[in-house]
Parts: structure tokens; sequence; C-alpha cells
């Protein structure tokens, strides 16, 4: 099912049709640091852009935050050993700085599970999403159910986490303001998808996760002309 094309996004398109150029679409990257990368580990945000590159689509990661990659500097609001309380605290102004047409967020790791942090990361998460529909009424948010990880007992909560994520886009979701579920959990394997500490991606899971990301953004971008 194709979904619909928020007005901001159909402005764009109108204005590129009209001169004769595809659309660009701004896409944010929120997260912790397995959306930002790191030196010993990799990042879904490369693979993803190259897949989009490959099929057409004219994007520009956008944020407040940059990090060399082999296809240059990319930017980003990712923050490595942070959590969703924390990104609720500062997306506000790096939207407000630099506006975006989608958002992805992938946030729930960097508590325990003794914490019981359930509750707070389902909340940050509400807020944030509020956060960029205040600044842009017609965003699109794709909202992942995070990547599993084989650090137990640390991170024993994220299937329950993301039964609740699951809760959260149904209930934000509507024809006009999209909260698109991506399931990020399911067929990645911390075993071979993720390095040593079984949490963050290796290239293999890093390329998974881009898969997913690439598959929900087809359904809310307008299809190139010219792939």
């Amino acid at each position: 099912m194709k979904f619909l094309l928020p007005f901001v996004v159909f402005l764009a398109l109108t204005a590129a049709q009209a001169s004769g150029k595809e659309p660009t679409y701004r896409i944010m990257p929120v997260g912790d640091s397995i959306t930002e990368g790191g030196k010993a580990f990799s990042t879904y945000r490369v693979p993803l852009l190259e897949k989009l590159r490959a099929a057409g689509y004219s994007v520009e990661f956008v944020g407040s935050r940059t990090r060399q990659s082999p296809l240059g500097p990319l930017q980003h609001e990712g923050y490595s050993g942070k959590n969703a309380e924390y990104l609720a605290k500062v997306v506000g102004k790096s939207f407000h700085d630099h506006p975006a047409d989608i958002v992805l967020i992938h946030a729930g790791h960097n508590h325990f599970a003794n914490e019981k942090p359930i509750p707070g990361i389902i909340a940050a998460t509400e807020s944030m999403i509020t956060t960029f529909r205040t600044q842009n009424p017609h965003v699109i948010i794709l909202l992942a159910q995070v990547i599993p990880s084989g650090k137990l007992p640390k991170y024993a909560y994220l299937p329950d986490l993301n039964r609740a994520i699951a809760e959260l886009a149904k209930r934000l979701d509507t024809p006009t303001q999209r909260v698109i579920l991506v399931d990020q959990a399911e067929g990645f394997d911390p075993a071979n998808d993720a390095i040593a500490d079984h949490t963050h991606p290796n290239a293999r899971g890093a390329d998974k996760m881009a898969a997913k990301w690439f598959a929900a953004l087809v359904q809310v971008m307008e299809k190139p002309k010219h792939p």
C-alpha cells in the first residue's frame, strides 16, 4: 500500500516537477551510537544512502552532527552512549536548525533492564515526535522497533520495548501525520550481525538495517523518473 504524502512533501514534488528536477528529500537520522556509527562498527546510514542513490532518489541527510564516511561527511542526530530521554531534550533545536521532511528514529538502548526503562523511553519517543510535528506538522516519522542485543541481562527489556513501540506508532499514526513502524528487530541476529559486543552492527548488520529503512522510505517518497 502506498502511503499518503504529507502536504509539505507534495509541495516539494510540485516545485520539482515544474522545474523538471527530481525532488530532494531531507532525512534526519535520530538515535544513539547505532545511528552515529564508530571506528569499530558500522552504521546503517552509509549503505542506506548508497541504496537510495542507486535507486535514483535525491536525498540529503540532515542534523546538527557530522561524521566522515566513505561517501563524505554525513549529517545526523546520533549520540553515542545517550538514551531516548536525552534525545528528547536536544532534537528540538537540531530540527529547528536542520529541518527535515522525514525523520528516522531508532532509540531504546543505553538503559539497564533493572531500571524498568520502558515507560520513560516511550514517553521520550512520543515527546520527540510531538516536537517534530510542532515544527513541521507534515513531517513523516519512521519509527523503528530497535535491533536486539545479546548483551544480557542488560538489554532483556528490548522485546517488551519493541511491543510498546508498535503500540505507540499505531496510536500516533494518522492519514495526514504519519508514524510508520519499521521492524528493525526481525531478522537481526546479534551473534552474526553485530560486533563482539553483540550490540553494535557489523557491516552485515548495518546493511540489514539499511534495507529495512530503504523499504519504508520508498513507500513515502515519489518514485524517481530517471533511476
